[in-house]
């Protein structure tokens, strides 16, 4: 029996790289969905994974986690082609508008902490978060809670008796506990919504682990490294080309003294990959799954305990029920034309 798998954010950087991995090791036993938002791109990675694997069966969804009518539409169309997810990869994210420090880049580029600026940005930058047509924060909604909604909405395809299935996370090494407030999980005070998004996904992991592993669903969150992405690019939009010219020798030569600087999509999609030929229930639920690459380019994964603790991802799993309750119930009504929808409460 072939296994289903969706992955969102799939037409590009880690995302279609994961796709092509999956198709290599296994292209006629998946059935392989890929859910994306701007459906051009994702036909041109269908047509480019299929030029390598024309035997494999893969489908598109139209899906936009930072709309939540979006994901309950893309979900019911997921529920209508398939009885069944043995494995969701809860991918898509995005950064906004980074705000780059070029002095605190040039300071540590020369300091010992240079390893660790290039790994987790930490220092050095800052982004603009926006609002998305629901009235939510944009990368709190398109990083975290579209996919909440996602999983809560997939749960008859994901939770069978007698059966294993696995959600697994792409969260990053610039998720910081001093980024996140649970006074304010959508991160509207703050200038690191994305670090605080990706925190909150190692908390809710932990906190999914606790609700469904009786129900056969397992969650697990990974670490892709520093990979070249058009995220990675976006970071200095003002930086001229030859300038990520001078960088990447840089980067080449950190790779020999650091292990996570993966640098590639491939490299980057490893503990995706490797989690995937994993028995869910063997995993750690407290351990972030890092991809790694040595300076020689070999590839592995690496289980590196994270900074969460079952307390707090209790409190933000039953803020996020709170949160898709107060949305069900303001669509609910603007459906109707009652009401206007705020969410300044959370």
């Amino acid at each position: 029996m072939s296994k289903v798998v969706l992955v969102t954010g799939a037409n590009s950087g880690i995302g279609l790289a994961l796709c092509e991995r999956l198709l290599s090791h296994d292209a006629e036993g998946l059935q392989l969905c890929l859910a994306c938002r701007n459906m051009q791109r994702a036909q041109a990675a269908r047509s480019a994974l299929l030029a390598s694997h024309p035997r494999a069966q893969v489908a598109l969804l139209q899906m936009d986690t930072s709309s939540i009518s979006s994901v309950i539409a893309a979900a019911q169309e997921v529920k209508l082609r398939y009885n069944r997810l043995d494995c969701l990869y809860l991918n898509a994210g995005i950064m906004p508008n980074p705000q780059f420090d070029i002095r605190a880049f040039f300071r540590g580029l020369f300091s010992s902490r240079v390893v660790s600026m290039f790994a987790t940005a930490e220092g050095i930058l800052t982004q603009k978060d926006g609002l998305t047509a629901d009235g939510l924060q944009e990368v709190f909604t398109t990083n975290l809670f579209g996919h909440f909604v996602l999983v809560r909405e997939l749960e008859p395809l994901l939770c069978h008796a007698g059966l294993t299935s696995q959600l697994i996370w792409t969260s990053s090494s610039n998720a910081h506990r001093s980024a996140f407030s649970m006074g304010d999980i959508q991160h509207r005070r703050g200038t690191q919504p994305y670090s605080s998004s990706k925190y909150a996904s190692d908390l809710l992991s932990l906190a999914l682990n606790t609700h469904y592993n009786k129900r056969g669903l397992y969650s697990s969150v990974i670490c892709p490294g520093f990979v070249m992405t058009s995220l990675t690019y976006g970071i200095l939009p003002s930086f001229p080309t030859f300038l990520w010219t001078l960088f990447m020798p840089i980067f080449w030569l950190i790779r020999i003294l650091t292990n996570t600087f993966t640098l590639t999509p491939y490299n980057g999609a490893e503990a995706l990959f490797w989690l995937f030929k994993q028995k869910p229930e063997s995993l750690d639920p407290q351990a972030k799954y890092h991809s790694l690459t040595s300076g020689l380019g070999r590839n592995y994964t690496q289980a590196r305990r994270m900074d969460v603790d079952l307390h707090t991802s209790q409190d933000l799993f039953e803020k996020l029920l709170q949160l898709e309750t107060e949305v069900d119930r303001v669509c609910s009504s603007a459906a109707d034309g009652r009401t206007a929808y705020s969410t300044t409460c959370l």
